[in-house]
């Protein structure tokens, strides 16, 4: 029993990676059959949690499951439970039908993920060939099953809006970085041009943003100071205000 799944609560992620040059989502393509039609879209990653887990504990699991992606940074989104959300298209029912999936109404709380893809992450997901990588920008050309898209979109949404207050760029960023790759990641992400030198101007205010004693190296420009972020000191200072409304 305790291994059963609960045929009408899931979890969907939402996994965000950044590439140094552009903020990507995770995507997995579906083919469906319907009424001898091929169709082809793509969702996120996603299923139903078991009877004896908690959300979190069925997100990472599931997560894992599908991708081979762990120890990430992961946090919960609102609840998506409207009551045609995947009965509104035929397609998708014929979908479930076809997988076995209870035909019940889901209800589902979507994850959203952080990860850093200039390492080499990509070659470590652990999937099929039907998951691939997209710019966040190339997603509103894409067919999406059920409401997935409207997920991703409150996801990229909240992103961008906690990016201001959080310190969620450094699970993007590699373990050092310069700060003009800083720089960069905001100004993909929430969409504007930086000041270089009031960024800079900030730097020094932030105690958590550590120099280092080391450089960029093999790079074709003059190599840039390495910093990185120290999650104890930011912690200790909690209670003051994150802000990068620059």
């Amino acid at each position: 029993m305790n291994k059963q799944l609960i045929p009408n609560v899931s979890v969907d992620s939402i996994v965000f990676g950044f590439d140094s040059v552009h903020l990507k989502v995770l995507l997995i393509g579906r083919d469906v059959v319907y009424k001898g039609v091929q169709y082809n879209d793509w969702k996120l990653p996603g299923d139903l949690i078991r009877c004896d887990e908690s959300l979190d504990t069925a997100s990472k699991h599931i997560l894992k499951d599908l991708t081979g992606l762990q120890n990430i940074y992961m946090k919960q989104l609102k609840t998506f439970g409207a009551v045609d959300r995947l009965t509104r298209r035929p397609r998708d029912m014929s979908w479930l039908i076809g997988i076995n999936h209870p035909e019940e109404r889901v209800i589902t709380i979507p994850y959203y993920s952080l990860i850093n893809l200039s390492n080499g992450t990509d070659s470590n997901l652990n999937i099929t060939s039907n998951a691939r990588w997209f710019n966040v920008d190339d997603v509103s050309a894409l067919p999406m099953a059920f409401d997935h898209r409207e997920i991703f979109e409150f996801a990229l949404k909240t992103l961008r809006d906690e990016l201001r207050t959080k310190p969620l760029a450094f699970e993007l960023l590699p373990l050092k970085f310069s700060l003009s790759e800083l720089q960069k990641i905001y100004e993909i992400i929430i969409g504007i041009s930086l000041d270089r030198r009031n960024f800079r101007k900030k730097i020094p205010n932030l105690s958590y943003i550590v120099p280092l004693n080391e450089k960029e190296i093999s790079v074709s420009h003059r190599p840039a100071k390495l910093y990185m972020f120290s999650r104890d000191i930011y912690q200790k200072l909690k209670k003051e205000k994150f802000d990068f409304s620059i």
